[in-house]
């Protein structure tokens, strides 16, 4: 008797060879991940439980086999005992699972206070992590503590992690409400204003605003965009579910262009624009990366139309009142203006790109889409783009 489950069999479909699992009596006890047989179904009566995973990533599978073995252990004749297994991988190389690694964190008092607004001693908090199964103890004087997170809390991934338990632990509804010591008076974050009248005025100009995915794949940002240099920037995804979300996208171009190649039946001119965030890589933050809010537009016609994105960056600078650099002589000692400087970009055609500059700094790209770009996303017209850093403007 076999219960077959259909939605795991798409893992190995195309497989030329599929997994097996025999007893020492050369009985089938399973096929991972697609059935398991009535000779290994666990009953009332069974004493011996061979676990076994299987995942497509290494990772995730030792977690929950990690987890599970824990959980089992709790029952066993002799409460926390199991037996290793050796696992011979494909290349011949040999590792003991479960790992049940141990790791440890630090977290200091004044993170603590800081965040949850509680006074606590150090011999509470300890206490408190206990309760939710983390083990600590104080580093010498330095007001920290160091936690030992045990294989089962894998969801603990970072300090504020364990913020969260110490807050539970300590228990929410004992926190005193108290009111600030001033009074301060609310106002929207300025790059949101700023977007929000930028999102109104380039709509008035007969440009229409898309939304497009934050990921994407290898393919958009690097050979379709003929920009390989763009992978070595691009924060990359782990485990990604498709094709279409390996990277966190650098650039709102291709996102644009794949919407115009999805809506070639539209009549024409397509005028899109976009004002949405990408992802840099920035060592100065804990996570390694930021967003950074970018505006993108594009005029794809039977012309380039270089003209009219031209038009719009001029209309983009004037109502910021950020006047242009007219010639060379121009006082730019004072002030803030703007001008375009010519550039070689591999997105664009040569000597149809340029450089926008604001007081001597880069802050985004204007020209006429190389046509082995707009091929790459088959597209059959020529069109032109801009694309510029708002954050980098004010």
């Amino acid at each position: 008797m076999m219960n077959i489950s259909n939605h795991m069999f798409p893992i190995i479909k195309d497989s030329p060879v599929y997994p097996v699992i025999y007893d020492s009596n050369n009985v089938v006890l399973s096929l991972p991940p697609i059935i398991n047989g009535e000779h290994s179904k666990i009953t009332m009566n069974t004493t011996n439980i061979f676990i076994e995973c299987t995942a497509t990533d290494i990772h995730r599978a030792t977690i929950v086999l990690d987890t599970m073995v824990c959980m089992f252990s709790e029952y066993c004749s002799t409460p926390f005992t199991i037996d290793p297994v050796q696992v011979t991988q494909f290349d011949g190389s040999k590792q003991i699972y479960p790992l049940l690694k141990y790791r440890n964190e630090k977290i200091s008092m004044k993170y603590i206070e800081n965040n949850l607004g509680i006074g606590i001693d150090m011999n509470n908090i300890n206490r408190i992590l206990k309760r939710m199964y983390l083990e600590s103890s104080q580093i010498d004087d330095n007001n920290e503590i160091d936690v030992c997170i045990p294989p089962v809390r894998q969801d603990i991934l970072h300090p504020c992690d364990i913020l969260e338990d110490i807050g539970i632990g300590y228990g929410y509804n004992r926190m005193q409400l108290s009111l600030p010591d001033s009074f301060t008076i609310g106002q929207q974050f300025l790059l949101n204003k700023i977007t929000d009248q930028l999102r109104n005025e380039i709509a008035r100009c007969g440009f229409t605003e898309i939304f497009t995915f934050s990921l994407c794949s290898r393919d958009d940002i690097a050979d379709r965009m003929r920009d390989k240099d763009s992978l070595t920037k691009a924060v990359k995804i782990s485990n990604p579910k498709t094709l279409d979300f390996q990277v966190a996208r650098t650039s709102l171009l291709p996102g644009i262009l794949k919407t115009i190649a999805s809506n070639k039946n539209m009549p024409l001119p397509l005028k899109l624009f976009e004002i949405s965030d990408v992802v840099v890589k920035d060592d100065n933050y804990d996570v390694r990366a930021r967003n950074e809010r970018y505006l993108s537009a594009i005029y794809y016609h039977k012309n380039s139309g270089f003209e009219i994105i031209h038009g719009l960056l001029d209309r983009i600078m004037q109502v910021l009142e950020i006047p242009m650099k007219t010639n060379e002589s121009t006082n730019t000692t004072v002030g803030y203006y703007y001008y375009l400087r010519a550039k070689n970009d591999p997105r664009f055609l040569n000597n149809r790109c340029a450089e926008v500059l604001i007081n001597e700094q880069i802050i985004g790209i204007i020209g006429v889409v190389h046509p082995e770009v707009v091929g790459n996303f088959e597209l059959a017209m020529p069109c032109s783009a801009l694309e510029l850093s708002i954050q980098n403007i004010y």
